[in-house]
């Protein structure tokens, strides 16, 4: 998701119009776009290792999570694209350069459950669906992730931010393989399976199937991806055409109402349980007071 990267550290969200622009554009719904259609989504590309970029500053300090500490950069949103405090425009940057409070939550959370014996990252094939900084894929890594795939909109958030941040936190990594496979791959939840190496039959027309057990994700990890109502269906079909089955299984950590544009965990959850072929157990749930109630879901297939 979104980003105002000068900052520091995480931050709360916050979207689109403020109360200003509303009472100039008395028109505007809170939850509205303006009229003119979206451009086009960027095509879906592999991002290679090599062309992280050199030429946007890239500031580096550490996050201490009590169960691990990671490394987290930070680029500047108007260096990279010449936008400035802004956190999404939509169908040109989903917010992939701020790293917001699920990121941190899902890390956790995950830890917890491999403490529990309900997860092992051991020789798994795991996809990071709007990565940003990678920081849930970077977890995944350490913990003996066989493959590890992120996925970003933004070509230029992989090269910018993913890419520096996941080659900084392995450098200071003890327990990485030489043999893990880490890719990157840029492109729109509607159409990017089409490039993921493990979704099913690599075709975005393609529908699960159980007798094909070896495709498919093991784990599929999100933070903060459910914001926008727009893009929920999306976003779901796209899991379902990655997830192995019947093993795999999607993390995910949101806030559970987004206020101003619709999304939410709940809101995904009524899209699940609609759909009736996966099971949602609530993993964790974070009242801080700072922002809204915040929580980490699992999915599993029934």
């Amino acid at each position: 998701m979104a980003a105002n990267s000068e900052n520091a550290g995480p931050e709360t969200f916050r979207l689109f119009p403020s109360t200003d622009e509303i009472k100039n554009k008395p028109n505007l719904g809170f939850m509205d776009f303006p009229e003119t259609p979206l451009p086009p989504p960027p095509p879906c590309v592999e991002v290679l290792s090599s062309e992280a970029s050199t030429s946007v500053k890239y500031i580096v300090e550490k996050i201490d999570l009590g169960v691990v500490t990671l490394l987290k950069g930070r680029v500047s949103t108007e260096e990279v694209f010449a936008l400035a405090n802004s956190d999404l425009v939509p169908g040109k940057y989903e917010g992939g350069l701020k790293l917001w409070e699920g990121a941190l939550d899902l890390v956790k959370a995950l830890h917890s459950e491999i403490q529990k014996g309900d997860l092992s990252f051991e020789g798994k094939r795991v996809l990071e669906l709007g990565c940003g900084h990678g920081l849930p894929g970077i977890f995944a890594c350490i913990k003996g992730a066989d493959s590890i795939h992120f996925q970003d909109f933004n070509v230029e958030v992989l090269k910018c931010l993913t890419l520096p941040n996941v080659n900084a936190n392995l450098a200071i990594a003890t327990s990485v393989s030489d043999n893990c496979d880490i890719r990157y791959f840029a492109g729109d939840w509607g159409e990017v399976d089409c490039i993921l190496p493990h979704a099913h039959i690599n075709s975005k027309n393609a529908a699960p199937s159980d007798s094909d057990p070896i495709s498919g994700y093991d784990v599929i990890l999100m933070a903060e991806t459910v914001y926008s109502i727009s893009t929920l269906g999306t976003l779901y079909k796209l899991i379902q055409k990655c997830v192995n089955r019947p093993h795999g299984v999607i993390y995910f950590s949101a806030k559970k109402h987004y206020f101003g544009v619709g999304g939410g965990s709940r809101r995904f959850l009524s899209i699940v349980e609609k759909d009736g072929t996966m099971i949602a157990s609530p993993i964790a749930e974070v009242i801080d007071g700072s922002s809204n109630v915040r929580e980490v879901w699992k999915l599993s297939c029934k």
